[in-house]
């Protein structure tokens, strides 16, 4: 069972109280998992929130961190004083383990140099959410170490994106507030499906690395990356040019071998530049000899069309069952300023899961899995549903 409750409550112990209560509705009892994102007056005093939010709740574990704005249940309150908190009771098969990570300040990459401190032991379990500190948590790193020390294990969450008055970080674990790492909680035997929205549509033709180093391309199909990239935008029809006019994006295959390649299959990223002389480009991402990639465009359109499709796939994936609940991280640069309107990733995920209880923020940067690992996104939605 999962609740869910949202407030604006100017005072941050009474906010606090009405999100809990209204969380806590839905269920019999003290829940064993809740997830709190907190902005405004509440990243202000964040002790007074969550010690008012364990009074109501009395949950055996909890997680959270400050924001700058919050969603839950079909709103979006994307600036000012909000809490949005989200309750899980997990069943007798379902267990969570809560933890602060640190990075050692002398890990420089992947491997020996890399030690993950306080870190559970995550193979096997259902997955993970992880909620980090941008400053003083080297996100991408991690990933890459928990893609190899816990394969298959989805990671999802979002960087905070609020500090408290001090300027420190607000990581939340039970009533404590921590100022550097991350916080985190590992699931098992839970129903956990990832989604993972980059808010992005392709274009144009699939063409295959056949020389890169590093994050740059030196040729795409035998030719120089940049003339290729040229030829294939002049084949595009008006109305896709015109989009490309906009900005275009590199989608990157990244779990090779299937037949067909899907939208959700590549792992979008920024091209950084480009060397009309050599031809080369760079990329967001480290790529190799062989990887498949195609252009892609972003835009408001593009991005309502991929979250209602990635959702509607989770949902048909539950054979009829109706979700349970849903944690949702979505971009500080989506809301309204992308959309146009107000409310949209909140609504689309109240009308996608038939009403199942949600709850997130609006990050400063999107954790999810593309092709089997997990990778820190920007401009996306990425959602945790929750099987019933």
């Amino acid at each position: 069972m999962v609740g869910a409750g949202l407030a604006t409550h100017g005072d941050a112990r009474l906010g606090a109280i009405e999100a809990a209560s209204a969380a806590m509705a839905n269920l019999s009892g003290p829940p064993d998992l809740a997830v709190v994102f907190a902005s405004g007056a509440h990243v202000a005093t964040p002790e007074v929130t969550l010690e008012a939010i364990q009074e109501i709740l009395g949950a055996s574990v909890l997680i959270g961190c400050g924001a700058g704005g919050v969603l839950g249940r079909g709103r979006e309150h994307e600036a000012g004083t909000a809490v949005a908190v989200w309750a899980a009771s997990l069943g007798e098969s379902g267990s969570a383990v809560a933890f602060h990570a640190a990075v050692d300040s002398a890990g420089e990459g992947i491997g020996d140099e890399l030690i993950i401190e306080d870190l559970p032991d995550l193979a096997g379990a259902s997955g993970v959410i992880l909620l980090p500190d941008p400053y003083s948590f080297p996100t991408d790193i991690v990933l890459a170490e928990l893609a190899h020390i816990a394969p298959g294990v989805p990671v999802l969450g979002g960087l905070s994106s609020a500090r408290t008055l001090d300027g420190e970080a607000a990581l939340f674990l039970g009533e404590e507030v921590f100022e550097r790492g991350a916080v985190g909680v590992r699931l098992e035997g839970v129903d956990l499906l990832p989604c993972v929205s980059q808010g992005a549509a392709p274009l144009g033709r699939e063409v295959t690395i056949t020389g890169a180093e590093r994050h740059i391309i030196h040729e795409l199909a035998g030719q120089p990356a940049l003339q290729t990239i040229e030829r294939i935008v002049s084949e595009l029809t008006p109305r896709e040019r015109a989009m490309v006019d906009g900005g275009v994006l590199l989608g990157i295959v990244v779990g090779a071998g299937k037949p067909e390649y899907e939208q959700g299959d590549f792992l979008v990223r920024a091209i950084l530049g480009a060397d009309p002389e050599s031809g080369r480009i760079a990329v967001g991402a480290t790529v190799e000899e062989g990887q498949v990639v195609r252009l892609h465009v972003r835009d408001a359109r593009s991005a309502d069309r991929d979250l209602t499709q990635a959702l509607g796939v989770r949902v048909e994936a539950m054979a009829g069952r109706p979700p349970a609940g849903a944690l949702v991280f979505s971009c500080n640069g989506r809301g309204e300023s992308m959309f146009g309107v107000p409310d949209h990733d909140a609504l689309a995920l109240e009308r996608e899961l038939r009403g199942a209880p949600t709850a997130g923020f609006f990050a400063a940067g999107e954790i999810g899995p593309v092709g089997g690992r997990s990778f820190l996104h920007g401009f996306t939605a990425t959602v945790a549903v929750f099987g019933g």
